[in-house]
């Protein structure tokens, strides 16, 4: 199998707003549905924030109805390994057929501005990364173009 680091998709967006605030949006999981292309986010431990708190995410063209017609998607499961408000959360992806980490990093660039940075490493075969990543680069793009509008006009 090809060295994760290959595997690995980063993207950006600059936010207009305090880093306080596009964290607050960030760690609210459940409200990530809104700005996830067709995608519901829920948490599923008893914790809703820090190192421990597990999340699902449901990618697909059923996710308001799932898990009825959960085949035509992907369940993402995941565990926050790391929680540092309001700079990096990072997870472990957990499930059956996507594993491999995720970051969310924010840096302030000031005093109503930030820049949110998202990266996954995925574990797959090489092959399969390289067929699947133009589409996850694009969904990730969109998602990312939506959740930065949140703060306009704000």
């Amino acid at each position: 199998m090809a060295s994760n680091s290959k595997n690995t998709l980063a993207i950006r967006v600059n936010c207009d707003a305090p880093i306080e605030k596009v964290w607050a949006k960030i760690a609210d999981w459940s409200s990530q549905g809104e700005w996830m292309v067709a995608t519901r986010v829920w948490v599923t431990s008893e914790i809703s924030e820090g190192v421990g708190t597990s999340i699902a995410a449901f990618t697909g063209p059923a996710h308001r109805i799932y898990p009825k017609f959960s085949f035509l998607g992907l369940l993402d499961t995941m565990t926050v390994t790391a929680w540092e408000p309001p700079t990096r959360c990072d997870v472990i992806h957990t499930g059956k057929m996507l594993r491999g980490t995720g970051t969310f990093q924010l840096e302030s660039t000031g005093s109503h501005s930030s820049t949110f940075y998202w990266s996954e490493t995925i574990d797959i075969h090489r092959a399969l990364f390289l067929l699947g990543a133009p589409f996850m680069w694009l969904g990730v793009r969109i998602s990312l173009a939506r959740f930065a509008r949140q703060f306009k006009n704000l």
